[in-house]
C-alpha cells in the first residue's frame, strides 16, 4: 500500500509509553486522515493541524526544518488533502541539480537550446500543471533564476529555454528549506519579494532532538519494517538500548535514525535488537563541543541527579530535594524531557 511505503521512508513523529522495554506489536499512533504518518505526539498534531488548514486552499506553503525531519512527507500530505489530490505531485530537489541544468528542469527547453538538447523537454512546472509542485531545498535556487521563479508563481507564465513562446501552468507550489531564508534575504542572497511570495503559510517541522519522546515509537516502527524485509524475528528492544537511542541527539534527525535502525537490524542475531551503540560514544566527543539548548542542559542535569540518587525521587535523599523541586514537578519534567529509568 502506498501509505505504508511513505511511512517507512519518511515517518515523522510519535508518542511513547512509560515502559520502553517492548515487544513489537504493530503500528502505533495512526492519525485520522494521515494513516501513512506514524505518531500521535503534540508536535505532530500541531503540524498536521496546519496541514489540514492550508491544504484545501491554493496558497503556497513553505515547510521549514532541518535535513531529515520529513519535510517531503508533509508536502505530500498537503497535496493529498487538497482539491488537487487526483492530479500530479511533482517534486524537484533544487540542491541536487547542477546550476546549468536547473532552469531546464524547472521550465523545460526546446531542441537545440544548448549543447546536448537533442529533443524538447517538458519542465517540472509544465508537468505539474493542475497539480502540485514540491520544490525541496528552495534556498539553493541561484539568484539569476529567482526572478523567473517569482514570475511563474505570480502570473503562471514562463518560457522554455530556447523559446520565445509563453507557456502557462496552473500549479500549486509547496516549497521546503533547511536554511534561514530571512537571513539569506538580509545577506542579499535571496530576493525579498520571492521570500514573501513563498512565506505565505510557513510550517516548521521540529528536529528530532526537540521531540525525544517520539523516538521509541519511531524505533519500533523502523525495526518492524526492516525485520520484515530481511525475514528476521526481532521481538524485543531492551530498556538500555531504547534509553541510548532516546539519549542520542540525532543530528541527522529521522533519516539518521532510520538508517541506524536498518543497520542494527542487519547486524541483529536473534530476537533482540542489539545496535552498535559504541557509535554514539564516538559521536559524543564531537557533540560535547557543540552548544546545547536550555532544554537539553536541563535534561542532562536532571538525569545526572537521578542517577546520583539511584533513581529515588522522594525522601530526604531523593532527587526532588537535590533539585529543589516538588516530586510531582520532577515526574512532570521527566516525562516532558523524555527521561526514562533503566
Amino acid at each position: 500500500m502506498r501509505g505504508t511505503t511513505m511511512a517507512s521512508e519518511n515517518a515523522v513523529l510519535s508518542e511513547d509509553e512509560d515502559d520502553i522495554e517492548t515487544c513489537l506489536t504493530g503500528r502505533e499512533g495512526v492519525n485520522d486522515g494521515f494513516e501513512y504518518i506514524v505518531g500521535a505526539s503534540k508536535a505532530l498534531r500541531e503540524v498536521l493541524d496546519l496541514v489540514r488548514t492550508v491544504a484545501p486552499t491554493e496558497s503556497t506553503a513553505l515547510i521549514e526544518g532541518e535535513t531529515g525531519t520529513g519535510k517531503e512527507l508533509i508536502a505530500r500530505a498537503i497535496h493529498e488533502h487538497s482539491t488537487r489530490r487526483d492530479r500530479s505531485f511533482v517534486k524537484l530537489n533544487c540542491a541536487a541539480i547542477p546550476l546549468g541544468l536547473l532552469e531546464s528542469e524547472l521550465f523545460g527547453h526546446e531542441r537545440g537550446a544548448f549543447t546536448g538538447a537533442v529533443a524538447r523537454k517538458v519542465g517540472r512546472f509544465e508537468a505539474a500543471n493542475q497539480g502540485t509542485l514540491f520544490l525541496d531545498e528552495i534556498g539553493d535556487i541561484p539568484p539569476e533564476l529567482q526572478p523567473k521563479l517569482l514570475r511563474v508563481l505570480q502570473d503562471g507564465e514562463f518560457e522554455r529555454l530556447g523559446s520565445t513562446q509563453t507557456q502557462r501552468a496552473n500549479v500549486r507550489l509547496v516549497a521546503a528549506t533547511n536554511k534561514d531564508l530571512a537571513k539569506l534575504v538580509a545577506q542579499n542572497q535571496f530576493r525579498s519579494d520571492l521570500y514573501y511570495r513563498l512565506n505565505i503559510f510557513p510550517i516548521l517541522v521540529p528536529p528530532l532532538r526537540d521531540r525525544r519522546r517520539d523516538i521509541p515509537s519511531l524505533v519500533r516502527h523502523f525495526v518492524g519494517i526492516y525485520a520484515e524485509r530481511m525475514n528476521k524475528q526481532i521481538e524485543r528492544i531492551p530498556t538500555d538500548v531504547m534509553e541510548a537511542l532516546v539519549d542520542h541527539s540525532w543530528p541527522g534527525n529521522i533519516r539518521e535514525l532510520q538508517n541506524f535502525i536498518e543497520r542494527s537490524v542487519i547486524l541483529a542475531d536473534g530476537n533482540t535488537l542489539r545496535p552498535p551503540l559504541e557509535e554514539f560514544r564516538e559521536a559524543a566527543g564531537i557533540e560535547s563541543l557543540e552548544p546545547v539548548t536550555m532544554e537539553e542542559a536541563e535534561r542532562v542535569h536532571i538525569r545526572k541527579t537521578l542517577e546520583q540518587a539511584n533513581w529515588v525521587i522522594a525522601g530526604p535523599r531523593g532527587a526532588a530535594v537535590r533539585l529543589g523541586m516538588k516530586r510531582s514537578t520532577v515526574y512532570f519534567r521527566m516525562r516532558k524531557l523524555g527521561i526514562f529509568r533503566g
